[in-house]
């Protein structure tokens, strides 16, 4: 039994924090809290995992849902993409499992979604299956133990820490080495300042020993970030406002204000609606709010453009809805660039 697996599992007897998905066994919950936690800090995405397991306590309550409750419920985690492969995938078990999450990695892995990071997640720490779970913090802790310089974000990196990960792997214990190590990465072993002079494993560990700690894990290259131009077309009637919802891409079945994905100016924008409306409507140029919004390769720059029409509009795109701002979020999910806006206006009106 590899002498830095048990330093990392004592370790985390002592420091390990009190999170609920650690309390239980139900593959159903575990699923849901390595879904929310990808890309999500652990306290962002507590509240969201408390309100899902309240609102759905199980798999077939959340494949029975709503996508649009989901979608309402999941907004400022971000990555929509999560929750409606999660919401698919819960109907597969449904109907190809009865409702009984699979217990082995072959049908958990067939899931909508569930990649080899959460299909080992959840056949370990459900079932206590032998699966080595490496996520983001298993990297850094590993690249830095054993000093693999090869980029963890290419093949060669994944197997070379995957094999490491071998020549120290519990299989005796995996769920507790696994929830060890990877808690260890996220408190011990940090990005930044890592607390290196009071590390269980500082002596076995190749990056202290040549100080390198600052250089690991490598990623080779960095994800192009694009910038673009989305200008909304905000259109007052009265109380009410007009939005549609989209039927692709990272925003998929989220709604918005009509958009033109460039630049406008206010003759263009008068122009844009005149092209939605299909009558003669006076139509009055109010204030702009500007706003950005970063993604993982996109840099966003959002106009805007409030408009004041004098009588209902009647639109071209028959997508196009009537709503209250107030319903914006509360009644149909948007995403968080939308919301910006929405607590610019709130903010307004006070």
């Amino acid at each position: 039994m590899s002498p830095v697996a048990n330093s990392i599992i004592n370790w985390y007897a002592e420091y390990k924090r009190d999170l609920p998905w650690r309390h239980t066994k139900d593959p159903y919950k575990i699923w849901l809290s390595e879904v929310m936690l990808q890309q999500t800090r652990v306290q962002q995405g507590l509240p969201y995992y408390e309100n899902f397991s309240a609102t759905f306590p199980t798999i077939t309550d959340f494949a029975d849902a709503d996508e649009q409750q989901i979608l309402t419920m999941w907004q400022g985690l971000g990555y929509y993409s999560r929750a409606r492969n999660m919401h698919t995938a819960a109907k597969q078990v449904v109907e190809l499992h009865n409702g009984v999450f699979p217990n082995n990695h072959t049908d958990i892995i067939a899931l909508k979604g569930v990649g080899e990071y959460t299909a080992a997640a959840i056949a370990s720490f459900a079932f206590d299956l032998s699966y080595p779970v490496i996520d983001g913090n298993v990297y850094r802790v590993i690249t830095r133990l054993f000093d693999i310089t090869d980029p963890i974000n290419k093949p060669v990196g994944h197997k070379a820490v995957a094999e490491a990960v071998k020549a120290i792997f519990d299989q005796e214990r995996p769920a507790l080495f696994n929830q060890a190590i990877m808690e260890f990465g996220a408190l011990q072993c940090t990005p930044k300042k890592p607390k290196c002079e009071e590390c269980p494993i500082q002596p076995n560990c190749s990056a202290y020993e040549l100080d390198k700690i600052a250089l690991l894990p490598y990623k080779e290259g960095k994800t192009k970030v694009i910038s673009i131009t989305h200008s909304y077309l905000v259109i007052h009637y009265l109380d009410s406002t007009f939005i549609q919802q989209r039927t692709a891409g990272i925003w998929q079945n989220l709604h918005q204000f009509p958009l033109v994905e460039e630049e406008l100016s206010p003759n263009k924008v008068i122009e844009a609606c005149k092209v939605l409306i299909d009558s003669d409507i006076a139509l009055t140029l109010g204030d702009s709010y500007t706003t950005t919004h970063l993604l993982s390769h996109r840099k966003i720059t959002a106009h805007f453009h409030n408009i004041y029409v004098d009588k209902k509009p009647h639109f071209l795109k028959f997508d196009i809805f009537e709503t209250l701002l107030a319903d914006i979020g509360a009644k149909y999910p948007t995403s968080v660039l939308i919301q910006k806006y929405l607590n610019q206006a709130i903010a307004n009106d006070k």
